[in-house]
């Protein structure tokens, strides 16, 4: 039988004075990313990705789409073989004050679409490009 673990998070998104921004973090090894963490007995995959998006950077969201699942496997010291899922949204920031979650990662950054695309190429995890590739084509936005 194997061990199955879910996580879930998003690509947030914010419309104000600035236009359109994207919100990325940058973890604990310097890569950039974006907010995700671990299911919680009880939870929806909806309900994760906003607990983790508000833990870790201080956003309350609301989802406006789902973008992907992501599924790998790892192998865990304890548990063995290890079937992960991750599930992202499309996220819109509605509230909150930005802060990082300081034991889990070192910054939360707001960029505009080009500066963040631009700032992920080559900095962020493969999957995550990925996953902002698909939240651009859902707001629209050109990749440069």
């Amino acid at each position: 039988m194997g061990y199955k673990e879910i996580s879930a998070g998003g690509v947030v998104y914010r419309s104000g004075s600035q236009g359109l921004e994207i919100q990325l973090i940058v973890d604990r090894y310097g890569k950039i990313s974006l907010p995700k963490g671990k299911m919680e007995f009880g939870e929806t995959v909806e309900e994760t990705a906003l607990r983790e998006i508000q833990e870790e950077t201080g956003t309350i969201g609301e989802i406006k789409a789902p973008l992907d699942v992501i599924k790998y496997t790892y192998n865990h010291p304890v548990h063995g073989k290890v079937d992960k899922e991750v599930h992202y949204f499309l996220v819109e920031a509605k509230g909150g004050v930005t802060k990082a979650q300081e034991e889990e990662i070192s910054a939360v950054e707001w960029h505009k679409p080009a500066a963040a695309w631009n700032r992920g190429n080559g900095r962020a995890y493969a999957n995550n490009l990925n996953i902002l590739r698909k939240a651009f084509a859902w707001l629209d936005l050109e990749i440069s």
